[in-house]
């Protein structure tokens, strides 16, 4: 199973979701970086589950332990090798899933990839949860990024099932005025009226012991332009690379998107013109900050799709591989209805990680 990422910096992850413990390594930091503990535990609080209504009930306080890499307040240049143990996992709710394979989930083919001996309690490693150790990572990168290169990277809810929040102009976005509308909210949206309404069909879904999914538009601002390169290296096929490795992610695209495709010529064209001051702008940002692979000095904007959570107590027609028969099932446990709220710091951690490698000397 292959669990490792990058070329600068080299990043593991490993666990399941009801062992003693997950975590990863990041290998190939410089030497005396000074770790804001703080802000690492503030992002791993944003995706902990138990954190707000809609979350799974669960509790896990995601507290990490470095166990190496890490001297006095700053990396040592050497492996940051961290964990975090799983303290409230009650792998019994797992016990006929043995055989029973949840629709949604990778319990059919995980079987048939590890021949029956994945771990298939809560998923196993295939399990969101091991999303927490990429926002430890993340939560370090989007560090480094701000204090090295003044990158803000900030993200919102931008549908919940049907509910659609309103466009943002990112050209002219500042980014402290959209990190205070957006900061300290249960759901992330510009439009707070949305954001009622968003939070009404998480809650409709829960009563109907269903799950909704939503897309999440992640963004990096003051990101220097020329960094990438064509073809397999492009910073869009970093990010993708990353998102995708999300469990949940079914979609992504860059600026407009697949609407660009409605678009003519003339007007999915990104316009450039001099400034007063003698600066490259542009009138639009329909491709996302990234041409060529290569970033052209605006906001890198994605949208990521997000599935609605495979979990769901709604009684679904699946199979008994053991007794090889068709089988009904309804999970039970703790399982979030929309799990989208959590995400946005494990899509943020994807942003993070791929502009580092980009822009790491």
């Amino acid at each position: 199973m292959s669990s490792n990422w990058g070329n600068k910096v080299k990043f593991s992850l490993f666990g399941e979701s009801h062992g003693a413990a997950i975590g990863g390594v990041i290998d190939g930091l410089p030497p005396g970086i000074e770790l804001d503990i703080d802000f690492i535990k503030k992002e791993m609080d944003r995706r902990k589950p138990g954190a707000d209504p809609y979350s799974t009930k669960r509790k896990e306080d995601d507290s990490f332990e470095i166990l190496s890499g890490f001297f006095n307040g700053y990396t040592t240049g050497t492996p940051l090798a961290f964990i975090i143990r799983n303290q409230d996992n009650r792998s019994k709710d797992y016990s006929k899933l043995k055989d029973i394979m949840r629709p949604g989930h990778a319990d059919h083919t995980g079987s048939i990839r590890y021949k029956g001996f994945n771990d298939y309690r809560g998923g196993g490693h295939f399990s969101g949860r091991i999303t927490a150790p990429l926002v430890f990572y993340g939560a370090v990168a989007k560090q480094m990024l701000y204090d090295n290169y003044d990158i803000r990277i900030l993200s919102r809810i931008k549908r919940i099932s049907d509910v659609e929040d309103r466009e943002l102009d990112h050209i002219n976005a500042d980014a402290d005025d959209l990190s205070g509308v957006l900061s300290n909210k249960k759901i992330p949206v510009l439009d707070a009226d949305k954001g009622r309404k968003m939070e009404e069909a998480i809650e409709n879904a829960k009563n109907c012991l269903d799950s909704v999914g939503g897309i999440i538009e992640c963004m990096a601002f003051n990101v220097p332009a020329g960094h990438g390169m064509p073809f397999f290296e492009s910073l869009e096929s970093k990010i993708a690379h990353l998102v995708f490795s999300v469990p949940a992610t079914k979609g992504l695209e860059f600026g407009k998107g697949f609407e660009i495709s409605k678009m003519k010529g003339s007007k999915a064209n990104d316009s450039f013109y001099y400034d007063e001051d003698n600066r490259i702008k542009a009138r639009s940002n329909n491709n996302g900050g990234i041409l060529g692979g290569i970033t052209n000095g605006l906001p890198v904007v994605f949208s990521t799709a997000i599935k609605p959570t495979a979990s769901i107590s709604t009684e679904q027609n699946t199979i008994d591989i053991k007794n090889k028969q068709n089988a009904k099932l309804a999970v039970t446990g703790r399982h979030d209805p929309c799990i989208v709220p959590r995400a946005l710091p494990v899509i943020e951690s994807c942003m993070s990680i791929a502009l580092l490698e980009l822009l790491l000397v």
